[in-house]
């Protein structure tokens, strides 16, 4: 005799239960139960600090104003640089900060010469050093070729950037930096090497890249101990780099409370 198939409509129900069994199973593991509670913590964190954002581009409610294209009295050095419709631009030597810095956030705008000359390393040529020693390089390098860990946004001889994002010559730019700086013990040897992370025009070019010492010209990268803050550093590489709306925020790293804290936490409730 031959064997019946399953009605069609019984394949259908087969189906369809076996759908609502799977979403059934979905929708309790997604959705908390009278046996189930929410998970947390139990860390007693800070509540964040608010702070007011300020217009797109900064400067923050919190942040330092270095320039703000009016005068360059927060620089040493910054006498001889010139201010023309809101901007500083480079000539006769570098610039420094009179206040130092460690672990921070910084905002630089800035634009290569309008007018091309030169070409490689001596085209719209200019750094920013963090602590004096860390350096972003500054570089007109639309269509310009060069060694890749000199080209604009690469950590000095150290880091090329991920990617080349580079406006053409004399439009504005960004450099948004997260550094934290390195950390020395009592004799003087590294625990901690410091790190970089930079947005150039909004793109991520350097992502916690760990710094393997000073980026010298001359030299290899090497570590040698200084103080937890030092100067910014702007530098003037002999081509007219324009500069405008640089500020900067001073970050304190966020202290975890202790095991024993969140244990007594935990039996005061």
């Amino acid at each position: 005799m031959k064997q019946l198939s399953t009605p069609p409509r019984r394949r259908h129900l087969r189906g369809w239960t076996a759908t609502a069994i799977v979403l059934g199973v979905i929708s309790m593991a997604g959705t908390p139960t009278a046996e189930s509670a929410e998970w947390k913590s139990g860390i007693p964190w800070q509540e964040p600090k608010t702070i007011d954002p300020g217009p797109p581009g900064g400067p923050p409610a919190d942040a330092i104003v270095l320039f703000d294209g009016k005068d360059l009295s927060q620089f040493e050095g910054g006498q001889q640089w010139l201010i023309r419709d809101g901007c500083a631009v480079c000539q006769g030597g570098g610039i420094t900060t009179k206040q130092a810095f460690g672990d921070c956030q910084l905002h630089v705008e800035w634009a290569s010469p309008s007018e091309v000359k030169g070409s490689g390393q001596g085209r719209g040529n200019s750094g920013v050093y963090l602590m004096g020693r860390y350096e972003v390089q500054i570089l007109d390098s639309y269509d310009n070729p060069t060694y890749f860990d000199g080209q604009c946004g690469s950590i000095y001889k150290q880091s090329p950037p991920l990617v080349n994002v580079c406006r053409k010559p004399g439009e504005w730019q960004t450099f948004d930096v997260i550094f934290e700086a390195p950390r020395f013990d009592d004799q003087g040897q590294l625990t901690q090497p410091a790190t970089m992370t930079v947005l150039h025009n909004g793109l991520l070019i350097q992502n916690h890249f760990e710094l393997l010492g000073s980026t010298a010209w001359h030299e290899p990268p090497k570590y040698h101990a200084h103080p937890p803050k030092l100067p910014l550093h702007l530098q003037n590489h002999g081509n007219p780099v324009r500069f405008r709306n640089i500020w900067i925020r001073e970050l304190k790293q966020r202290v975890t409370p202790k095991t024993e804290e969140i244990a007594e936490e935990g039996e005061d409730e």
